[in-house]
């Protein structure tokens, strides 16, 4: 069965940074390529950034700069350390194995003063 777990999430003030992860579970991990994506209230969900088996990766315009995505295979992990972060950043993070309808609960990132 597969499984995806978020982790890392919580409540920073602006300017703050956190650690995301995404533990995989049930599936070739290093044969996937994983997405983040993220939803705030009232809001559709939109993406964050991915990476392909290769380490390849890509970013919302949005986040470029401030997020990293990077994965380690051996742990069945992907990191998205998360900087500078902004009140608009307040969001319900998910990640996904691409192209599938395998996704984590989520983790929830408040940004506020």
């Amino acid at each position: 069965q597969v499984q995806l777990e978020e982790s890392g999430g919580g409540l920073v003030q602006p300017g703050g940074s956190l650690r995301l992860s995404c533990v995989v579970s049930g599936s070739a991990f290093s044969a996937n390529a994983i997405s983040w994506f993220r939803q705030a209230p009232g809001k559709l969900r939109e993406f964050v950034a991915s990476i392909l088996s290769s380490g390849a990766t890509t970013y919302a315009d949005s986040v470029k700069g401030r997020f990293t995505i990077s994965r380690e295979n051996a742990k069945n992990t992907v990191s998205l350390p998360v900087d500078s972060l902004k009140v608009e950043d307040t969001a319900v993070y998910s990640c996904r194995i691409r192209r599938t309808n395998y996704w984590g609960p989520g983790t929830q990132v408040t940004v506020s003063s």
